[in-house]
């Protein structure tokens, strides 16, 4: 930074910066000049810069950051360019062909990616669609992460190998929200009517006796602007459009096998912003009556997990 005969500088390039001068104007001139320059390498850190002027003093922070790449998405016209259908199965091919079946009566050429990780697998064809085979009884979110890892649109919309595309589901409805709203993460609809979606708050408590998370069951907040019945939330329903680097970022937890999905957003929570709309809607197949074949942990023996094959009861 230059200098005239009108002002005094002293300490540029180092950690404190002074500038005299008898001209507000030029004072002025050079405050604007003035800029922050990091000596510590940092990808996300932060400092704190005083300003002193007379008797006055003033804080702020200033935040060091590496900027991010932008990901870019080949976006064409029709949702299938901007969304994949993606369902994790075990067992359950009969509700699985349903459920493919159905896809086709509305979108005939959406991708459809399927994380099987049944004892027996059985080879699924069509068009538009990829399954990935995985090693028997691996779990919930094990097929989940395997799933959206595969995922190359923008938009991911999950679904469960039982449910059943009906005129109400209309994913275009899903990415006008996503697109209109750019800050969204997730926008979940309904199952069969039931729009589950609940809020997550979390007391980080006292350093030695831990935090508490509460989770409130239809706990919202406020709806977004241009869709009253869109209403943000912390977790919704096993049937939402969510953005696939969003995801990602968040992933699912493997150690989760039987139970497990709101364990997503819990995991989310801080970064993912969450929706629930309520005109976008999935239907429910019947439950099967058995399965052909089904999975007991019997016990842990010498670190091994023993797994044995029994067949389950009528539902």
């Amino acid at each position: 930074m230059k200098c005239t005969l009108f002002c005094l500088l002293s300490g540029d390039g180092m950690t404190k910066l002074i500038m005299e001068s008898s001209s507000l104007v030029i004072l002025n001139y050079l405050l604007a000049k003035v800029f922050y320059t990091s000596t510590i390498y940092h990808i996300h850190t932060g400092d704190l810069v005083s300003f002193q002027f007379e008797e006055h003093e003033a804080v702020f922070p200033i935040t060091i950051k590496q900027p991010l790449l932008p990901v870019l998405y080949n976006m064409g016209t029709s949702v299938s360019s901007h969304v994949t259908v993606i369902t994790k199965t075990f067992l359950r091919y009969p509700q699985l062909k349903v459920l493919l079946s159905s896809i086709r009566r509305f979108y005939s050429d959406i991708e459809v990616i399927i994380a099987d990780d049944s004892f027996e697998t059985e080879h699924i064809t069509g068009e538009h669609i990829r399954q990935y085979i995985m090693p028997p009884a691996q779990g919930w979110f094990a097929g989940r992460n395997l799933a959206v890892s595969q995922v190359t649109t923008k938009y991911f919309l999950w679904v469960d190998d039982d449910f059943e595309f009906t005129e109400g589901t209309k994913i275009e409805k899903l990415v006008e929200v996503m697109e209109a709203h750019p800050e969204l993460d997730v926008v979940g609809g309904t199952v069969k009517g039931n729009q589950f979606y609940f809020s997550l708050l979390y007391d980080e408590g006292e350093e030695m006796e831990g935090g508490c998370l509460y989770r409130k069951s239809k706990g919202r907040f406020h709806s977004l602007s241009g869709y009253p019945k869109c209403f943000m939330a912390s977790g919704v329903v096993n049937f939402f459009l969510a953005r696939t680097q969003a995801a990602q970022q968040v992933g699912f937890d493997p150690k989760l096998q039987r139970v497990a999905h709101s364990e997503f957003f819990i995991d989310g929570l801080g970064s993912l912003m969450v929706a629930t709309y309520s005109h976008v809607s999935i239907g429910h197949q019947p439950k099967f009556k058995h399965y052909q074949m089904g999975v007991a942990h019997d016990k842990i023996m010498g670190g091994k997990l023993l797994i044995r094959r029994v067949a389950c009861k009528p539902v």
